[in-house]
């Protein structure tokens, strides 16, 4: 409580502009085409600045960013700044067609928000298509100049760990062809970290990322799951990792030998450098809830090196330490990480709740459309309240709530699902008419600064797996999650209300629920989905309309100068 109130001063302080000790962050992104050479082939992909994985932002709480993107590259684009608040900035949240329209070849826009009330690991990355496979990067947020600092012992040194996606095709290629036939997403090819994938794939010796320590020295790992389609358990041989933050807020420090993290989440450990001198391996694997008859998944293994100082070079006799890795399908241990962060302090989980809603969101099926040629009757799609979102076209939808124009969303997003069933079970299936689902532009309307509750229940309509859901624009508090569908008079026993983790990503468990709570006291139009890439363009989303307060300082600006134009 006393470090939300001394981030809600900095916000009054910051938005009256008496922040003297705040700077401005000022970066140039140039998006364009490149060729790298990885898993012994070159391949030309979509960048920024010619870096893979991209540039990291580093700034202060407290402090302004200006980013100014320039689309070098043949395909639209849109940058999204994954976990920032964009409290009065929503026309820089980024997401295509929510927010903004893209940025066209040839043209630029420049992002500019403000970094208050948090602090710690998020970051960057493309929200048109699957660029997102190659733009992304690391934005990392200190503690405030003369600030309280970390509530932990400042580490020796700080190392950013990003989990990624690699495809020896070409991405927007395979989209293409998925859309086209009304099938899945290819899986990867491989795995990488900072973009390498590690000397256990071929050709791959000189593409295995390093972090070198010493001993008895503490390191902060900022742990970034940027991948498109792949939750990971990450550990490294012979040490344990203390958690001490996730999705920038700080937790009661959690130790553990391995790390859960689904794509769109940070997480922030401490490594303690106190095993004996050596060559050490951190490695990632998929964590794959869904069986793969139903839902196929890479099961290559990404690696780097933890090096100890002074210690001899590893060879192909003396390679580095492996970790003894969990199965691909452990869901205990992937729900016992989840599950078992808290936050820091008691922090401000709404208590009284004006508006209860129930999502029930899976897969689905739908006819097939005129631009998917390679369709045969049916294609996939997934849902939310059995709504497969359809995006807009002409006109992005912050501008349509912004200039009142009609016809762009509908603002009838259900409370609850149309017809209540046994979400869980995956005898659903033998029901053809749970698989269907409509398409839409709906929103929810939500007044401002009224507290919300939504039951996320996973169905296993084609496959139940773990999600991982996103919502821009807030922090949410998961007060509960577990196994089955969601009985209220059984869960209500296991909230958590007094210290609830704060996310921006929840990874709700396979054939299970979770309650999220939050104050819709930040504007304009928001979207919640899947952060499974592929899922995501199956329709696995819905927006907030969260409406105007009574204070300019609590409504909507207009949009800037050079916003793009659809």
């Amino acid at each position: 409580m006393a470090r939300s109130a001394f981030f809600l001063a900095c916000f009054i302080f910051a938005f009256l502009g008496f922040s003297a000790e705040a700077e401005v962050v000022k970066h140039t992104f140039k998006v364009s085409n490149i060729v790298v050479r990885r898993l012994c082939q070159n391949k030309t992909i979509t960048a920024v600045n010619g870096k893979y994985p991209g540039p990291t932002i580093k700034a202060h709480e407290g402090d302004s960013v200006a980013i100014h993107v320039i689309n070098e590259s043949p395909y639209n684009i849109t940058i999204h700044w994954h976990g920032i608040f964009q409290r009065m900035t929503p026309w820089a949240d980024g997401p295509n067609f929510i927010t903004q329209c893209s940025i066209q070849p040839g043209n630029s826009y420049t992002y500019k928000f403000n970094v208050i009330g948090q602090e710690g690991t998020l970051w960057w990355h493309a929200h048109v298509s699957v660029l997102r496979a190659t733009v992304y990067g690391a934005l990392i947020i200190h503690p405030r100049v003369g600030g309280v600092g970390f509530p932990f012992p400042k580490p020796y040194k700080e190392a950013t760990i990003l989990l990624g996606e690699w495809w020896k095709a070409d991405v927007v290629g395979l989209q293409n062809a998925a859309l086209a036939s009304g099938g899945a997403f290819n899986i990867s090819d491989a795995f990488t970290i900072n973009g390498r994938p590690g000397d256990l794939y071929r050709c791959s010796n000189k593409h295995t990322h390093k972090v070198e320590v010493e001993q008895g020295k503490t390191y902060l790992l900022r742990i970034i799951n940027a991948a498109l389609n792949s939750q990971f358990f990450f550990k490294i041989a012979n040490h344990r990792l203390t958690v001490v933050g996730a999705d920038a807020a700080y937790t009661t420090p959690f130790s553990t030998d391995v790390i859960t993290i689904a794509p769109g989440q940070t997480i922030d450990a401490l490594l303690h450098a106190n095993a004996p001198p050596a060559n050490y391996y951190m490695a990632a694997i998929a964590y794959a809830s869904a069986p793969p008859s139903i839902s196929p998944f890479d099961n290559t293994t990404t690696v780097a090196t933890l090096t100890y100082k002074q210690s001899p070079p590893s060879s192909s006799s003396s390679p580095p330490l492996m970790p003894s890795l969990p199965a691909f399908n452990d869901t205990p241990t992937a729900h016992h990480f989840y599950s078992n962060l808290t936050a820091l302090h008691p922090n401000s989980v709404p208590l009284q709740i004006d508006q209860h809603m129930f999502i029930a969101f899976g897969l689905g099926l739908t006819p097939c459309s005129a631009n998917q040629p390679l369709c045969q009757g049916r294609a996939l799609s997934a849902s939310m309240n059995n709504i497969s979102f359809s995006f807009p076209t002409t006109v992005s939808m912050l501008e349509a709530h912004f200039r009142r124009i009609r016809g762009v969303y509908t603002k009838d997003f259900p409370n609850r699902p149309l017809v209540a069933y046994d979400f869980s079970n995956p005898s659903v299936n033998n029901v053809g008419s749970f698989q269907l689902t409509d398409k839409g532009t709906k929103v929810k309307r939500l007044k401002y600064n009224s507290t919300v509750e939504i039951v996320l229940q996973n169905t296993a309509v084609l496959a139940a797996e773990n999600h991982p859901l996103h919502l821009h624009g807030y922090n949410f508090y998961v007060v509960a999650q577990g196994f089955g569908n969601y009985k209220k008079k059984e869960a209500v026993k296991k909230y958590n209300l007094v210290n609830p983790q704060e996310r921006n990503t929840i990874a709700v468990p396979v054939g299970g629920w979770a309650v999220i709570r939050f104050r819709a006291d930040n504007p304009g139009i928001w979207i919640m989905h899947c952060h499974l890439d592929g899922h995501l363009s199956l329709g696995l989303a819905m927006a907030l309309e969260v409406g105007n307060g009574p204070t300019p300082s609590t409504t909507v600006p207009p949009p800037p100068p050079d916003y793009p134009q659809c």
